[in-house]
């Protein structure tokens, strides 16, 4: 079987399956061993009869050029492209087999735009991307899209001042980040990166910054999860991240925001606005949070229920330093307090380290809306609460 697959010397990669997990390797990286019992990969060694599959890779390559771009098909036969300048548009018919597209190079005046119907898997490999006409990269795809860093590349997208965009990258459907290579994000018209429906970051996941957003930095239709990576987020005039409910109340973890690992670095210091906020609950069970609240009324963290704080595999750490002032609405003339963390409804912490100052009096460190179930960790902080259960 790999001997008829190597021989398809115009397939460029093909996927090594094992346990539901793959790896993308070159067809020319194949070295056989053992009378077949074993053969090596991109410097990593299989045994043939651990190996559940192997897939040949459709894949698509993007190459940018300052105000041009190229489009490679490949061997896929069911993508059609248009190319005005560096603004790509890909088209992606087929429905039963997932499809990959690459891109690099970089452009003061690009984008792509892909359209499909089916799981996708889109490499970031060393692409510098600033738009004049809208998103730098619009996914317009309903399914899973697997977004990987390439491994040890940098890349960066701006979007369009002024469009009708809604993000400087956006998802139609579930967007999953991977790899380590890194990611930096300026959002000129709205969001830094939105979906329609869930955002992941993988633990794989490597630094993403977003320095600039009109709207939220990180804007999650569905919920929004962090199981590693790093996030450094500022600049933003809305939210640092956000995730609402959606219209159908039964889609899966509706409106919340789960964090097991990595870190985050924010600062908001735009007025009224929130860290972290979520329509539903927040559950954070590992991970290192650094939140400066400094805009009158902001706050590090808002649940819009309940808020769990416990450690699983990874070591639970949030700091919020809540230095703003009272903010005042100039139409309804209501004012908001500056806070730490704001819990609508209960909060528990079971472990974890948990550290809120604030500066001024009319600042709030942690306030719960429902029950404080103190079970456990080290909470450093004031906690305004209608009840507190220890």
């Amino acid at each position: 079987m790999l001997a008829a697959i190597t021989a398809a010397s115009a397939q460029r990669y093909m996927r090594i399956w094992q346990g539901g997990e793959s790896t993308r390797v070159t067809l020319q990286d194949i070295v056989y061993s053992g009378s077949g019992a074993t053969f090596q990969a991109g410097g990593v060694t299989y045994r043939t009869s651990e190996v559940d599959s192997i897939t040949i890779v459709k894949q698509v390559n993007v190459a940018f050029s300052g105000t041009t771009a190229t489009v490679d098909l490949g061997n896929s036969t069911d993508v059609t492209y248009a190319v005005s300048g560096a603004h790509v548009t890909l088209t992606n018919t087929n429905v039963t087999e997932e499809m990959e597209v690459e891109l690099s190079g970089s452009s003061t005046d690009g984008s792509l735009t892909y359209v499909g119907s089916y799981k996708t898997k889109i490499h970031l490999n060393g692409v510098s991307l600033t738009s004049l006409q809208g998103a730098a990269l619009d996914i317009q795809d309903g399914k899973r899209i697997d977004l990987i860093l390439e491994d040890g590349t940098t890349n960066s997208l701006a979007d369009a001042t002024a469009g009708e965009q809604k993000a400087c990258l956006y998802c139609k459907g579930h967007l999953e980040i991977s790899g380590s290579g890194s990611l930096s994000i300026t959002g000129n018209t709205k969001h830094g990166i939105a979906t329609k429906e869930y955002l992941l970051l993988k633990k794989s996941t490597g630094p993403i910054t977003i320095a600039k957003a009109a709207g939220d930095a990180i804007h999650a239709g569905q919920y929004f999860q962090m199981n590693g990576g790093t996030l450094a987020i500022s600049g933003m005039a809305g939210d640092g991240i956000q995730a609402e409910i959606t219209g159908d109340v039964s889609d899966e973890l509706n409106g919340q925001v789960l964090v097991k690992g990595g870190s985050i670095t924010m600062t908001v210091a735009a007025d009224d606005t929130k860290g972290i906020k979520s329509d539903s609950l927040i559950t954070v069970s590992g991970g290192t949070f650094d939140i400066t609240a400094s805009g009158a009324g902001a706050k590090g963290i808002s649940s819009g229920t309940d808020m769990i704080i416990n450690e699983d595999n990874n070591t639970t750490k949030i700091t919020i330093k809540a230095t703003g002032s009272k903010y005042t609405d100039p139409v309804t003339k209501e004012s908001s307090r500056c806070m730490g963390i704001k819990v609508t409804d209960d909060l528990t912490i079971s472990a974890g380290t948990v550290t809120v100052s604030k500066t001024y009096s009319s600042s709030r460190g942690i306030k719960v809306g429902g029950t404080y179930y103190a079970k456990g960790g080290t909470v450093t902080a004031d906690v305004d609460a209608t009840a507190t259960v220890k």
